[in-house]
């Protein structure tokens, strides 16, 4: 697990968890459902939370919920980004080469979550995640965490033309794939951070930081879906403490 320092307001905790550390984290991947809830429960201990995460149901859509003290059921998980102001909610989100995306407010008065692989990208999860916090995206400050970098991450030409579509200036975070020369149709490396992290600046946000950490090429630290699609899921949780 490593947390995540000189981000955030001090009244701010922001930890991301590792494969060697904590483990999976997930209970849609096929693993030991007992075991998947003995994990979680591990870590509500060792990060000294109140209450455990309210994990939600991720489906790469642009749902946010607000997380109170009341539990969720599982149908109003279903989303994939939440945000809280509640001393007592961390806000959680799993991934394996998607991004995960904290959000504080510079006050230290709200946290939020989300997660966003291209899908979720496109369609606005993070404009909005960042519409939903009750205060000025000026005052927001974002961290993107742990995800495929772009020597990594092939996609179609429908995904490029996609993004183009909803904002020429995106042609910048494509390069063409020179290793795909010989197929049908063009093959692109996407680099989803730098996108990630141009939606934040162009929705106001105030600080966006980029971890710079691939999930990809470190097989040891994190989960990586496009180099073994049957694998785990990392955590990213941000909670404000006392």
């Amino acid at each position: 697990m490593i947390k995540i320092t000189g981000v955030f307001p001090d009244s701010i905790q922001a930890v991301v968890t590792t494969a060697d550390g904590a483990g999976n984290l997930a209970a849609h991947v096929g693993d030991d459902p007992a075991s998947v809830v003995l994990r979680r429960r591990q870590l509500q201990c060792q990060l000294n939370l109140n209450k455990s995460p309210q994990w939600l149901q991720q489906v790469h859509g642009t749902q946010v919920i607000e997380h109170t003290t009341e539990p969720l059921t599982r149908q109003q998980r279903i989303a994939d980004a939440c945000w809280t102001s509640d001393l007592a909610t961390s806000c959680a989100v799993l991934t394996a080469d998607c991004l995960p995306v904290l959000f504080a407010s510079q006050n230290g008065s709200q946290v939020a979550a989300a997660h966003a692989g291209w899908r979720g990208l496109l369609a606005g999860v993070l404009q909005t995640t960042v519409a939903a916090l009750p205060v000025p995206a000026g005052q927001l400050i974002a961290w993107i965490g742990p995800a495929i970098s772009q020597a990594h991450f092939q996609v179609g030409d429908e995904v490029r033309r996609a993004f183009v579509a909803a904002n020429p200036a995106f042609t910048d975070f494509f390069i063409a794939d020179h290793q795909q020369q010989n197929s049908s149709e063009p093959r692109w490396l996407c680099d989803l951070p730098a996108l990630a992290g141009a939606v934040l600046i162009s929705a106001g946000v105030g600080k966006v930081v980029q971890s710079g950490w691939c999930s990809f090429a470190d097989s040891q630290r994190w989960y990586s879906y496009r180099r073994q699609p049957a694998c785990g899921r990392m955590a990213s949780l941000i909670w404000r403490h006392h």
